[in-house]
């Protein structure tokens, strides 16, 4: 299910953004890309509905090469991020011609791509409409690590097929993901002992604060470095 939530707050897009560059083609996508790409270690990170353009993803992405990690953030909705303002075109149809089930195919190009750069481990994080593609690889072995922050879209179905090591980090206040679906997919996990797994929910945030919090909002930016920090450790005790 996608909710209103899933579009709260929009960021105010900057193509320019970030510490890193703009590759014209990173496994036939744009994308942002940071870190030293000699790196044996990589991580992919997958937006949410308003793409790879927003600041606070961005800085994740520079956050988390700073921890030795090459990062490619792919622009997997090829230049056309959800528009709030566009009246003609709710979510419930930008969606639609944004399945999220072709984020798997687009992305092993991005896999191979990095492989053949001398990458040896690759992880993915996934944000509420990119956490299906995260998953997916999941279960599908293409990468070693997984997190999927807020996710959106997630049957509990795919959770039962995971074959690498997955984090989920969920809001207390969340119609999309509701801690008692979040707590389901913990069952699912611990029921499967050969999966390593870890799985949070933050209380008092709601669904996308990771991405689209106040800046103004101390307690708000603390459980976004939280979950940041979650995350930088799970690639940390899996990749390298």
């Amino acid at each position: 299910m996608t909710t209103s939530q899933c579009c709260d707050n929009p960021p105010a897009l900057n193509p320019a953004g970030g510490e890193g560059k703009v590759v014209d083609s990173f496994g036939g996508l744009t994308a942002y890309v940071a870190g030293a790409a000699d790196s044996k270690a990589a991580v992919i990170l997958i937006s949410d509905v308003f793409g790879f353009e927003a600041p606070n993803l961005r800085k994740v992405a520079d956050k988390v090469a700073s921890s030795g990690y090459f990062v490619v953030v792919p622009d997997f909705l090829h230049g056309d991020p959800y528009a709030p303002e566009n009246a003609d075109r709710p979510i419930q149809v930008w969606i639609q011609k944004h399945p999220q089930a072709k984020l798997f195919e687009e992305a092993k190009p991005i896999i191979a791509s990095l492989k053949e750069q001398g990458v040896l481990t690759i992880g993915a994080a996934g944000y509420c409409w990119g956490a299906k593609g995260v998953v997916d690889l999941a279960k599908a072995r293409e990468i070693h690590a997984a997190v999927m922050l807020h996710p959106s879209r997630i049957p509990v179905d795919d959770i039962k097929e995971v074959k690498c090591p997955i984090a989920i980090l969920g809001a207390e206040i969340d119609q999309t993901s509701p801690p008692e679906l979040i707590k389901e997919f913990e069952q699912v996990l611990s029921s499967n002992s050969g999966i390593n797994h870890f799985v949070k929910i933050f209380p008092g945030v709601s669904h996308g604060w990771t991405m689209r919090y106040n800046n103004d909002d101390a307690a708000a930016i603390k459980s976004a470095e939280e979950a940041l920090t979650d995350m930088t450790d799970w690639f940390d005790k899996y990749l390298k």
